[in-house]
């Protein structure tokens, strides 16, 4: 059913409701409403038929009813009549309780919709309680008269009336809400209220059919239940869900008057007091979609025919809502991520306080994953976002293919994602799937023509059986992802206790980092590049210390990650880049130490994406006066696999400033020709991990020979960086490695260490390791 004829059929309703209940006697009622029936469907002839009589009709003159067809038309659900002056037509039968039959016809082949369908019949509910209303106020006056003795049935005829306009009031109300599209949630909370209140029943739930997986059923509402039974309950199977779920699988009312006996009965349940229960199913577009439930904590408690004809009627009612609503859409937009169709934060929420609520019952564990995605927002800068999202809906298929269909995938928000393991899953069982998680995420990605490659970090966090708060878990498995984080991408950890701590212990340093921004703590220390064939002093890389008052020296490695996730990197990057030009060109001054001393300096990706690099870079220069051919600017492998071309476009921009260009620890990343060739690079740098390897005929020797080589044929300065033993300088020149660094030459120095070294290297003929 589209929106639009979904409204309009809830309006028709509406109106139908407000003009049959505000009549004053059953003939009036039974014209107009079957007067209002045909004009719905388009019908020529429309009847009230009981027994062998035709009540009321429209389409024939009052002498020339064919009352034989139509009482023959009455006793079928649907048929084929022919009636004087139209011919062959449809005809459709609904019954109305004690009042007959509700016959409508139509000329033609055309059948009835499910919509049409769905229509009369809640028409025939209608007409069939104001009917029923009518027949007692008739009662309630004939008694008046008779006698004062029959007061006490005077006032049960008038409660079981004002019981019947309540109903015809939650109806009306309820097509309200939904003819004025009030959110989805207020709907389905009013539909269960309006059942307890018209039943006098303390607990009712309303269930529908999980559109992730049929076998399943939801309870989107409920009252009268504690959180400890809804939460077990909020998801089950069909088969096996008791009454709710044979009101779906039969497609009937199902009235249990013993509800403790039953052996679905479920046990929770049964511990808060419930004695009896009844449920009716609730159609979409004439399909099961999920049923309505009330049931009562008094002893005793036995459902009448009323009861259960009120309940049906409230059920018939609320599937036309549900259809018009578009309940079923509605939910799974409100349940899942738009972008990727994975969960969203809020049913991953209510799945895991469900799983916890069933493992804290049956003794088993949960496991969350909490997934990051590393180097997103480097694709999202430099691709733009529409290729990020791209990126984000193929990670999503990718993490559900790493997963068994019991489990739940979900997308948090951003580049967050989550995974849900339940069935008692184990660490081991979570760190499998991490793994394939990892591996998944971690293959190149085609976006746009364009490989991009990110890795996952993950944390794990399994539960205790006592556990209950899914927040709890929820957070240690952030915990848990942080902690991979920093130990590398492409990692996971699983949770333990002291990673609270040390979540606090980020969240104090993280503020200390920003103090030492705005007071200045941090300092320069600087390591000699030297000349392998002779020793002598060639450059200095500028590295980067923070002097935190209470900690001592702190190393990059424990603050620069931070400080790029919190965008402090910016001005901290700013200052390095100020302080070392003025540094190292004050010791350009001093030609006794060189006048082309060279200074290198690390550049992170958000330094590199930032617009007012060029001009920072322009000041630092500039104010210092150092001669820019002898700074080097490292940047890592990674980097430039994403936005070639803007990426190539901003180097190009430092390029102009006259400096150069340098690819920091190469050989670890995805390292290429392609991309030698198409960016202005100057200097290769061979990562350490390759030259700790270095020994004659190894495999990282010939690793090292081949890119010592590939500088030469592309013209590329090469410098070897973590050089810590004679062995390893030996081979490394002999493989012609111009340049090189490492702990055998000198550690990182402060300022005046490096100058005594400079004094003492111009008094010497060579370079005595420190």
């Amino acid at each position: 059913m589209s929106d639009q004829g979904g409204l309009f059929s809830t309006q028709q309703l509406a109106e139908f409701l407000a003009v049959v209940s505000s009549l004053p006697d059953q003939a009036n009622a039974r014209l107009i409403g079957v007067e209002r029936a045909a004009e719905a469907v388009e019908a020529e002839v429309a009847a009230v038929v009981c027994g062998d009589a035709v009540l009321t009709s429209v389409g024939f003159p009052a002498q020339a009813v064919p009352e034989a067809a139509l009482v023959e038309a009455s006793q079928q659900r649907q048929t084929v009549v022919e009636l004087p002056g139209l011919g062959a037509c449809q005809a459709i039968s609904i019954a109305l309780e004690q009042a007959g039959h509700l016959v409508v016809a139509r000329a033609g082949d055309d059948g009835y919709t499910l919509e049409e369908v769905s229509l009369l019949r809640a028409m025939a509910r209608v007409l069939a309680l104001s009917l029923q209303m009518l027949r007692m106020l008739d009662a309630e006056r004939t008694v008046r008269e008779r006698s004062e003795r029959q007061a006490a049935e005077n006032a049960a005829l008038l409660a079981t009336l004002q019981e019947r306009q309540r109903l015809l009031e939650q109806l009306s109300s309820i097509e309200r809400a939904i003819s004025r599209r009030e959110p989805l949630e207020q709907i389905l909370d009013a539909i269960a209220a309006g059942a307890r209140d018209l039943l006098g029943d303390e607990v009712v739930s309303l269930r529908l059919i999980d559109v992730d997986d049929p076998t399943m059923m939801l309870m989107v509402s409920s009252e009268g239940l504690p959180g400890s039974v809804t939460k077990p309950l909020w998801r089950v199977p069909i088969s096996g869900g008791g009454v709710s779920g044979r009101a779906i699988s039969r497609n009937e009312l199902v009235v249990i008057d013993d509800y403790p006996a039953e052996p679905d009965a479920a046990a929770v349940v049964v511990e808060t007091g419930v004695s009896a229960a009844m449920a009716a199913p609730v159609h979409d577009s004439g399909r099961v979609a999920g049923s309505l439930l009330v049931a009562s904590r008094r002893p005793g408690r036995v459902y009448s025919a009323v009861d259960r004809e009120i309940l049906l009627a409230f059920a018939e009612h609320v599937s036309l809502a549900v259809t018009d609503a578009k309940t079923l859409e509605a939910m799974h937009q409100a349940f899942h991520d738009s972008l990727t169709g994975l969960a969203s934060r809020s049913l991953f929420m209510d799945r895991v306080e469900h799983a916890l609520a069933l493992g804290t019952r049956e003794g088993s564990g949960v496991a969350v994953l909490y997934i990051d995605l590393d180097r997103f927002k480097m694709v999202n800068d430099t691709l733009g976002h529409a290729a990020g999202d791209l990126l984000l809906v193929e990670v999503g298929r990718r993490l559900r293919g790493c997963l068994r269909s019991g489990d739940t995938a979900a997308r948090l928000g951003g580049d967050e994602f989550a995974v849900l393991l339940e069935d008692g899953a184990t660490a081991g069982d979570a760190e499998g799937v991490a793994k394939r998680v990892i591996d998944a995420v971690g293959a190149a990605f085609l976006i746009n023509g364009t490989e991009v490659f990110v890795d996952a970090s993950v944390g794990i966090a399994v539960s205790a059986p006592s556990d209950s708060a899914a927040a709890d878990l929820m957070r240690n498995a952030d915990v848990a992802m942080y902690r991979a984080k920093r130990e590398g991408a492409g990692r996971h950890v699983t949770f333990e206790p002291g990673m609270h701590a040390a979540l606090v212990e980020r969240v104090q340093l993280e503020a200390d980092l920003r103090r030492a921004v705005d007071r200045g703590e941090f300092t320069l220390h600087y390591q000699p590049v030297v000349t392998l064939a002779d020793g002598r002093v060639h450059g200095v890389e500028a590295l980067i210390r923070w002097e935190h008052p209470e900690r001592g020296l702190v190393p990059p490695m424990d603050f620069i990650p931070l400080a790029e996730e919190t965008g402090l990197i910016l001005p901290i990057g700013r200052w390095v880049l100020r302080e070392a030009c003025r540094q190292v060109s004050r010791w350009q001054a001093e030609q006794a130490y060189g006048a082309r001393l060279t200074l290198s300096v690390n550049l992170s990706a958000p330094q590199v994406q930032q617009p007012g690099l060029p001009v920072d870079l322009a000041g630092a220069l500039a104010e210092s006066g150092l001669r820019p051919e002898t700074v080097i600017l490292e940047i890592t492998e990674s980097l430039l696999l994403y936005d070639q071309k803007g990426t190539a476009g901003k180097l190009e921009e430092l390029k102009r400033l006259g400096v150069r260009l340098a690819i920091d620890d190469f050989g670890t990343g995805y390292s290429s020709l392609s991309y030698l060739r198409q960016y202005p690079v100057d200097v290769l740098k061979i990562d350490k991990s390759f030259v700790d390897g270095v020994r004659a005929g190894t495999e990282a020797s010939e690793f090292a020979r081949a890119i010592v080589r590939l500088g030469q044929s592309l013209r590329l300065e090469v410098v070897a960086e973590g050089i810590e033993d004679v062995e390893q300088l030996t081979e490394l020149r002999d493989a012609g490695c111009p340049l090189g660094q490492g702990y055998y030459f000198a550690p990182p120095l402060r300022s005046h260490e490096i100058e005594r070294l400079l004094a003492e290297q111009s008094r010497a003929t060579g370079f005595v390791p420190v």
